[in-house]
């Protein structure tokens, strides 16, 4: 459903990605692992045109590379950004109900509580806490809102920038199991993680960046056994 191709991207003048193609299939999760700095969330930037880009990024045959950030999302591709960036003087609430602008715009009556619902499903405990400031929340719990926000908007392609980071192991695997979830509602994810070895084993296809290109792809559990992926990324976690 994502075909990129040839895709470069700029801050200033620096290249920042140099001529990647990526394919995220219909229903999977396909991950993107690498070190600090390789070009993993300038990728789901470039991606949702948040940052200058050249090449091809085709969305279900529809070129994006033209299209803004608006556009982008109103085409269904949905980001929870790195760092979760939840409104911190909104409710956990409003914070959701901010997720729907991409298709339900502001103030208007088109009615979100059965999307709403669906997410307190998913996170009980923003049910728990939709009335709660999301600057109250513990980081897990702005993981989950930042998550869920990006549910709101109804994706067609899911986009993860790095939702363990920064969390307690416990959370993380619950947070990992809720990603599971929605991939088996039939939601596909592009999923950028530094956690490689959690990343390959949810995931179906995975890509390895380096320095702004791709070095290395291939089947998650095939990378996840390969003894140049083990050396630089999974160590003696590799097998557990």
């Amino acid at each position: 459903m994502l075909e990129i191709r040839d895709l470069r991207a700029y801050y200033d003048q620096n290249e920042a990605l140099s001529g990647l193609n990526i394919d995220v299939h219909d229903g999977s999760i396909c991950c993107i692992i690498g070190s600090n700095g390789a070009g993993k969330s300038t990728l789901l930037k470039a991606i949702s045109g948040m940052v200058k880009r050249s090449g091809s990024i085709k969305w279900d045959g529809t070129e994006l590379i033209g299209l803004n950030s608006r556009q982008i999302a109103r085409a269904g591709l949905s980001q929870s950004p790195e760092g979760r960036m939840v409104f911190p003087g909104l409710s956990v609430y409003h914070n959701l109900e901010m997720g729907t602008v991409p298709w339900h715009g502001f103030f208007s009556n088109k009615p979100f509580q059965e999307d709403i619902e669906q997410v307190f499903k998913l996170f009980p405990r923003l049910r728990e806490r939709r009335n709660q400031g999301a600057w109250s929340l513990s980081g897990g719990e702005q993981q989950m809102l930042a998550i869920g926000r990006a549910l709101m908007a109804r994706p067609k392609l899911l986009l993860l920038d790095e939702p363990s980071m920064g969390l307690a192991p416990l959370v993380v695997e619950e947070i990992y199991e809720k990603i599971v979830q929605i991939n088996n509602t039939g939601v596909p994810i592009l999923l950028v993680e530094q956690n490689a070895r959690l990343a390959l084993k949810v995931s179906h296809y995975a890509y390895v960046i380096e320095q702004g290109s791709i070095r290395l792809e291939g089947d998650s559990q095939e990378l996840r056994d390969d003894p140049r992926i083990v050396e630089a990324y999974l160590g003696t976690l590799a097998k557990r």
